[in-house]
């Protein structure tokens, strides 16, 4: 399940993964997020957190994520992803190197200054 952020610059998509994030919470909640911000602006931002509640992605989830992180992959300003799962972590560091904008890991306990980073 997908949890919305709020608090945060207009900028920025905000989303928190709890229990298993699923295709529908993509097709219902980030796509919708990502289309309407970009209607306002061209480089947007990126906070998910996921955390000690996440239980996994159903494969739809991710080739959703796949679809929406390549299909705009030139208006991702920064990209925070804040959690302590291991896999999570590893593979956001190998896909750093293909993006064009900044994609920072935070644990779990840094979410306060991953928030302030993607919000500059």
């Amino acid at each position: 399940m997908i949890e919305v952020i709020s608090d945060l610059p207009d900028h920025v998509i905000g989303i928190e993964a709890k229990g298993k994030v699923t295709g529908t919470d993509y097709e219902s909640i980030i796509i919708p997020l990502v289309e309407e911000k970009l209607k306002k602006y061209p480089k947007i931002s990126l906070l998910y957190h996921i955390g000690s509640e996440f239980t996994g992605m159903d494969a739809e989830a991710v080739w959703e994520d796949t679809k929406v992180g390549l299909r705009h992959i030139k208006v991702w300003e920064k990209i925070a992803v804040v959690s302590d799962v291991e896999w999570v972590r590893w593979a956001m560091n190998i896909f750093r190197v293909a993006m064009p904008g900044h994609l920072r890991v935070f644990a779990n306990t840094q979410l306060a200054e991953a928030r302030k980073w993607v919000s500059e």
